[in-house]
């Protein structure tokens, strides 16, 4: 990532520019952080049976 950081005329940081590629990918991270949250107390599953209900019974962990 390539941020470009502009400072006000006090040197603090006020606003990032970035690439709209950038600034997707930043949005993507930030849908798949709020999915692993919003999934969180969901129970697990054995890698074996996730295998399974894909259909690649046949391949073993």
């Amino acid at each position: 990532m390539n941020a470009q950081i502009i400072n006000d005329e006090h040197n603090k940081p006020m606003l990032v520019v970035l690439t709209i590629a950038d600034y997707e990918d930043l949005l993507e991270d930030l849908e798949d952080l709020a999915d692993i949250a919003n999934r969180r107390n969901e129970q697990a599953i054995p890698f074996a049976q996730a295998l399974q209900e894909l259909g690649y019974a046949d391949i073993q962990d």
